[in-house]
C-alpha cells in the first residue's frame, strides 16, 4: 500500500468514526480524542487531515451531501413514471440512511447548524421532489387540481419528519412505513389513468440495498470504511493527495 493510500484509508477512517460520534453524541458532546480513538490512529495523525473538529464536522456533511446527491440523481433523470420514481428515491434514501452512518450524522450535524455553516443538504432533496412533481404534471399524471408546489410541501415535510423520528428508531425507514405514507398520498396525487399502474412499495427489489451500501456496523473485508458517504469523500481525498 502505498503512502497516498494510507492517507485517504487514514481520512475515511476518521470521517467514520467522527459520523459515529456526531450521531450518538451530537457535535457539541463528541471528543476529538475518540475520533481519533475510534478511528484507530493518533491525535497526530487527525490533525494532519483535519485542523479541528469543525474541518471534520464540514467533511462528514460534505460526503452526506455527496451521498444523498448520487442517490437522487438516479432517479430525477430516469425514464418511466414520475410519480413512481419519486416513490422509488424516497425508497432508495431510506435505505441509504439504514446503510450509511455518514450520512445520517451529516443531516444531523447540517439540522444542528454548528459552527456556523450554512450548507444546507436538504436543498438538493427539496429540488429531486419539485423537480419530479414538475415532471408528473407536465406528463398529466398528477389529478386534477393537484399543484407540484403544495404536494412537495406534503412530501417534504412527511419525508423530513420520517428522517428525524429515524434517528431514534430505524424502524421509521423500514420499507413498510414508506409505503404506508405512499398508499395514502397517491390516491390523492395521481391522475385516474395511473390507477393500479403505481406501486407504493417502490419498483425497486424489495429490502434491496443501494449499489455498494453494507448493512449498519458493517464493513467488508480488507476495504476498511464503506458506504456510499465515504466513498465519495474517497474521490476528493484522492485528489487532494496527489
Amino acid at each position: 500500500m502505498t503512502k497516498q493510500d494510507r492517507a485517504v484509508r487514514t481520512r475515511l477512517a476518521l470521517i467514520r468514526s467522527a459520523a459515529e460520534q456526531f450521531e450518538a453524541r451530537g457535535y457539541v458532546r463528541a471528543s476529538l480524542a475518540e475520533i481519533s480513538a475510534g478511528a484507530g490512529v493518533s491525535s497526530g495523525a487527525l490533525h494532519f487531515h483535519f485542523a479541528n473538529k469543525a474541518a471534520v464536522a464540514e467533511a462528514v456533511e460534505h460526503a452526506a451531501e455527496d451521498a444523498l446527491r448520487g442517490a437522487a440523481a438516479r432517479h430525477r433523470h430516469g425514464d418511466g413514471s414520475a410519480l413512481q420514481r419519486l416513490v422509488d428515491v424516497t425508497h432508495r434514501v431510506a435505505r441509504l440512511l439504514c446503510a450509511d452512518v455518514v450520512v445520517r450524522a451529516g443531516l444531523r450535524l447540517n439540522a444542528e447548524q454548528v459552527a456556523g455553516r450554512v450548507r444546507d443538504l436538504r436543498r438538493g432533496w427539496r429540488e429531486c421532489v419539485l423537480g419530479l412533481l414538475a415532471e408528473a404534471e407536465r406528463g398529466g399524471e398528477l389529478a386534477a387540481g393537484v399543484t407540484p408546489q403544495r404536494t412537495g410541501a406534503v412530501v417534504l415535510a412527511a419525508t423530513t419528519g420520517i428522517e428525524v423520528l429515524a434517528r431514534e428508531d430505524h424502524g421509521w425507514l423500514a420499507r413498510p412505513s414508506l409505503t404506508d405514507l405512499w398508499q395514502v398520498l397517491l390516491p390523492c396525487l395521481a391522475a385516474p389513468c395511473l390507477a393500479g399502474t403505481l406501486d407504493p412499495a417502490g419498483s425497486e427489489s424489495a429490502g434491496g440495498e443501494p449499489a455498494g451500501s453494507v448493512p449498519p456496523g458493517s464493513v467488508p473485508p480488507g476495504n476498511g470504511p464503506s458506504g456510499p458517504g465515504v466513498r465519495a469523500e474517497a474521490g476528493r481525498a484522492g485528489l487532494a493527495l496527489r
